[in-house]
């Protein structure tokens, strides 16, 4: 009866929420909250969900799950955005550094168990260690309807596995009117982005499972 209630609500919310702006979504979302996140990969598109939350809510708590991996791009393009949005960052990373990974055993072949070992170790142990930390009650996250056929099946909010409140203001956005909001506010973008957890990309990693 709980769950179906929750269920109940969350479609109601979704189906309030769907005609809405990004803005709008957040400051909905943020009434909701008390301890809310953003997390970010500083992959394509990232920097549209970072000035989005900062314009609403600038001291905001980011959290990057830097898997050590990342282009130089990637980490010139986080550093950029870093510094124009004064981002309250707390970066997490793996146990192991890159170095002893690449000598010990490098990235194993996807779809194998040393696969998912690999992926807990670089992207899901220390992803945990975050929420562990901050306790958060809403997480903001830049998913897309049409970035996966898993992803399909959500929706702007939607509670995860964790109990936590995901909440995704650009959800029904195409890539093309991504590329429009970058635009709008003269924000970056970079797609030089590799995920060694995810490699292609409509592949999961299992952060958003």
């Amino acid at each position: 009866m709980k769950y179906n209630s929750a269920h109940t609500l969350i479609a109601k919310a979704n189906e309030l929420l769907k005609d809405k702006t990004p803005s709008e979504i957040i400051e909905w979302a943020l009434e909701q909250s008390n301890s809310p996140i953003l997390t970010t990969n500083f992959g394509p598109f990232s920097a549209s969900l970072v000035h989005a939350v900062s314009q609403v809510k600038n001291d905001i708590n980011v959290i990057w799950c830097d898997t050590g991996y990342n282009t130089p791009q990637t980490y010139r393009y986080a550093h950029e955005l870093i510094q124009r949005f004064d981002l309250n960052m707390h970066v997490y990373t793996p146990r192991s550094t890159v170095g002893f990974r690449d000598v010990i055993k490098g990235i194993p072949q996807i779809d194998t168990q040393e696969h998912k070992e690999f992926t807990e170790e670089v992207k899901l142990e220390p992803f945990r260690r975050a929420l562990a930390e901050h306790q958060p009650d809403v997480w903001f996250t830049n998913l897309r309807a049409d970035q996966s056929e898993f992803r399909k099946s959500l929706d702007i909010i939607h509670i995860d596995k964790q109990g936590i409140l995901k909440v995704s203001p650009f959800f029904y956005y195409s890539e093309f009117e991504m590329e429009i909001y970058l635009e709008r506010f003269a924000l970056p973008n970079e797609k030089k982005y590799y995920d060694p957890t995810k490699v292609l990309a409509n592949r999961e990693c299992g952060l958003h499972l």
